[in-house]
C-alpha cells in the first residue's frame, strides 16, 4: 500500500516536514480554502502541490472536493454546482493529480460527541455516545420528532446524564457536534444547524440517493475522460443522526453505489472505522467483495459498545479483526498488479501532542505515526508470510 497522511495546509499544526519523518510518501489533502462549490483553479492546485513536492512526497489523494449542499439536495443553483465540480476534475487531473475523495453526508462530515475521551493510558480518542448524542438532540438542539429516533431507554438515559451535566459540560458536547471538526464553518449556531438540517425534512434516504445517482451520471463521464477514479467515503457514524438520511453505510448501500453507474471510476474509499463502526458489516468479506472498486483505503479501529456508542480504539486493537482487513488488501493489491494509497485514520492525542493541542482532534502527528507504524509491520508481516 502507499502509506499516506492527511494535512490540512500550511495552517496544519502537523507540518510535512512531519509527515516525511514519519516514513509516508503521500499527503492526502485538499484546497481548503475553497468555498464548498466553486471551481479549484490550476494555480491554486499547482501552489499546494508544488509545497508538497518540494518535501519529497506525492499528493496521492483529494480528500476531497467538497459537494455543495443544493447538489445533495438537488435543488437552487445545483446545474451549475456540479459544472463547477466538472471544471474542479478537469483542472486537476490537469495537474496529474487523479485520484479523488468525497462524500455525500448531509450537512456534516463525520460526527463525535466528544473528541479528547481520555483512555485508561492517559491519551484521548475520539468518540461517539449515543446517549450524549440523544442529549444534544433532545435537549440542546431540540429537534422536534427526536422521540422517534431513541428508544425509551436511551432517552431516559438521556435526560438523566442532561440533568447532572454542568454548564461547560454542556458547552464542550455543543462544541463536540458542531465545532469539533475540520473543515466545519468556525461559528456554526444552533439556529444556523436547524435551519441547515430543516432543508432535508422532505429528503428520504431513496431521495438523497436518486440525487447521488444523478450526481454521479453527471461527473463519472469526465473522469471517465480525464482518467479519474472517485472514491466515495461511507458515513459516519453509519446510522442516521439528526433526523438526517445516511446512505452509505453498508454493503447493501454499496451494492447500490455500484448500480448507479456501472464504471471503473465509480469507486469506493473503504474506510475501516466508519464501517467497522456498523456490526452487521463483515469487512475482509467487503473488501473481497468490492475488490474492482476500492481505490483508496483509511485503516483505524473503532471499539463498538452494545448501545451503538464507540470510540477509537489502538488501530490493532477494536472491534475489527485488522489483520483479516490488511490481508484482504494486499491480496487485491496482489490481484490487481497495483498499489493502493493508504492513510492511518484519527489517531490518538499522545505524549508530547498532549502538550501542544494545536492539531485538529483525531489528526495529531505522534498518534497516526504510531497508527501507521503498526499498520506498515503488519502489512510487512503478512507479506513476508
Amino acid at each position: 500500500m502507499i502509506e499516506s497522511f492527511r494535512w490540512f495546509g500550511v495552517k496544519d499544526s502537523v507540518k510535512l516536514s512531519d509527515i516525511k519523518q514519519a516514513g509516508a510518501t503521500g499527503v492526502v489533502t485538499a484546497l481548503h480554502h475553497i468555498a464548498n462549490g466553486e471551481i479549484w483553479e490550476i494555480n491554486e492546485i499547482n501552489k499546494v502541490k508544488h509545497e508538497i513536492e518540494a518535501h519529497g512526497l506525492e499528493w496521492t489523494f483529494i480528500e476531497s472536493i467538497p459537494i455543495h449542499e443544493n447538489i445533495k439536495l438537488r435543488k437552487g443553483d445545483y446545474k451549475t454546482r456540479i459544472e463547477n465540480y466538472k471544471q474542479s476534475l478537469k483542472n486537476v487531473a490537469a495537474c496529474g493529480i487523479k485520484n479523488v475523495c468525497y462524500n455525500f453526508m448531509p450537512v456534516l462530515d463525520w460526527t463525535r460527541t466528544e473528541l479528547f475521551w481520555k483512555l485508561d493510558d492517559g491519551s484521548t480518542a475520539l468518540r461517539f455516545d449515543k446517549v450524549e448524542m440523544a442529549v444534544f438532540e433532545k435537549f440542546i438542539m431540540q429537534r422536534e420528532g427526536v422521540e422517534n429516533d431513541y428508544t425509551p431507554e436511551i432517552l431516559k438515559q438521556a435526560e438523566s446524564r442532561f440533568n447532572a451535566m454542568s454548564a461547560n459540560e454542556k458547552q464542550r458536547l455543543e462544541d463536540s457536534v458542531l465545532k469539533g471538526l475540520p473543515g466545519t464553518v468556525d461559528d456554526l449556531t444552533i439556529p444556523v444547524f436547524k435551519e441547515m438540517i430543516a432543508q432535508y425534512d422532505a429528503i428520504s434516504h431513496t431521495d438523497l440517493k436518486a440525487n447521488l445517482s444523478y450526481f454521479l451520471n453527471e461527473v463519472i463521464p469526465v473522469c471517465e475522460e480525464h482518467g479519474i477514479v472517485m472514491a466515495i467515503h461511507p458515513d459516519d457514524p453509519p446510522m442516521d443522526i439528526l433526523g438526517l438520511p445516511r446512505i452509505i453505510k453498508s454493503e447493501d448501500d454499496l451494492d447500490d453505489l455500484i448500480s448507479f453507474v456501472d464504471s471503473p471510476a465509480n469507486g469506493i474509499t473503504f474506510c475501516t472505522g466508519s464501517l467497522g463502526a456498523n456490526p452487521a458489516n463483515n469487512l475482509p468479506e467487503m473488501i473481497k467483495k468490492f475488490a474492482k472498486r476500492i481505490h483508496f483505503f483509511h485503516l483505524r479501529n473503532v471499539r463498538r459498545e452494545e448501545d451503538g456508542s464507540f470510540y477509537e480504539d489502538n488501530h490493532l486493537d477494536g472491534s475489527t479483526d485488522m489483520y483479516e482487513v490488511v490481508k484482504a488488501a494486499l491480496q487485491i493489491e496482489k490481484d490487481r498488479n497495483l498499489q493502493i494509497p493508504m492513510r492511518p485514520d484519527h489517531g490518538h492525542q499522545m505524549l508530547d501532542d498532549l502538550k501542544n493541542n494545536d492539531a485538529y482532534a483525531g489528526y495529531t502527528a505522534i498518534g497516526r505515526l504510531r497508527g501507521l507504524a503498526e499498520i506498515r509491520g503488519l502489512a510487512l508481516g503478512i507479506s513476508k508470510s
